[in-house]
């Protein structure tokens, strides 16, 4: 089955994907130069599936080859992955108009042209990689998630790469405290990952049903399971609903960089963080990940000079 998909407006594939390395390796998201490979449950069957982009930023599309596969909804389950996964939903153009009219937003869009916010592919994932990322490096946390999934996850190959499946639910909701805190894991995070897992398996949390919901149902929804507090659910709505008005002050990252950028590096609240962020509106979840990428990249503040592609 081969899929072809038209990014509307600029899209930047190696920035976009740059997440998914960046901190470690990803055995369920397999990045090069030129592909992503990663495999889909759709069901019980598992579906490995390659994507390639050709043409220039400005005008990409995305092959995407799924061997063996067979049914519209396969291809539908696939197709809504990447469409996640390469952040295809982003209005970029109408952010790039309302960032002119930010002196240091605008800036940033010269050097992350085309830059997209990846999108968490089911909400198992994003909860045990929130977990996972919770008061700890990313760099440590990304190397345990990277054991979770291939303790728990299925290897499959694709094209001579084994990428895992990540877990099921059920299969996490059988792995014991002990066998999870032997992959680093605190104590409490082991358990919140067991007590989502056996949650979602048992039909208790429907993370499809939070689709359509407003952003307070989902943040109600998700605070109420223990260990998941306001961070995660913000979090859950920016990068696995990408809602655009979403802004995760409560992070430390998120904190550090309206500080560089926006507090001339003196220290601001919570409070302060939201209140700078109040004006992008719609366009806080693409504001926030500017932000982010510019700081990891060391992208200095401009004060209002323009940078431009090299």
């Amino acid at each position: 089955m081969n899929i072809v998909l038209e990014a509307d407006g600029p899209l930047d594939p190696i920035a976009t994907l740059a997440r998914y390395h960046v901190w470690g390796d990803d055995p369920a998201n397999r990045v090069t130069s030129e592909t992503f490979r990663r495999v889909a449950r759709v069901g019980e069957t598992l579906q490995p599936y390659e994507v390639r982009w050709r043409g220039p930023v400005d005008d990409v599309d995305l092959v995407v080859t799924a061997p063996g596969a067979r049914g519209r909804h396969i291809e539908e389950a696939v197709t809504a992955e990447v469409t996640k996964i390469f952040g295809l939903d982003f209005d970029l153009a109408s952010f790039y108009r309302f960032a002119k009219g930010d002196p240091l937003l605008g800036a940033l869009v010269g050097p992350l042209h085309g830059f997209r916010p990846t999108l968490a592919p089911t909400g198992l994932e994003m909860l045990v990689g929130l977990i996972s990322a919770q008061q700890i490096n990313l760099a440590f946390a990304s190397a345990c998630r990277a054991r979770l999934v291939r303790r728990y996850g299925t290897p499959v190959q694709i094209n001579g790469d084994t990428v895992y499946a990540f877990p099921s639910a059920a299969s996490l909701a059988d792995a014991t405290v002990s066998d999870l805190r032997e992959m680093k894991f605190s104590t409490r995070k082991a358990e919140y990952i067991r007590d989502v897992a056996q949650a979602l398996a048992a039909g208790d949390l429907d993370l499809d049903g939070m689709r359509d919901a407003d952003n307070a149902r989902v943040i109600e929804i998700v605070t109420g399971f223990r260990g998941f507090g306001r961070w995660t659910a913000e979090w859950y709505l920016a990068r696995c609903l990408g809602r655009g008005d979403v802004c995760p002050a409560g992070d430390l990252g998120v904190r550090r960089a309206f500080e560089r950028y926006y507090g001339r590096g003196r220290t601001m609240s919570e409070d302060a963080v939201r209140r700078r962020a109040r004006p992008f509106r719609e366009h806080s979840n693409l504001a926030i990940h500017y932000l982010l990428t510019a700081m990891r990249l060391n992208l200095p503040a401009t004060n209002g000079r323009r940078w431009t592609r090299s």
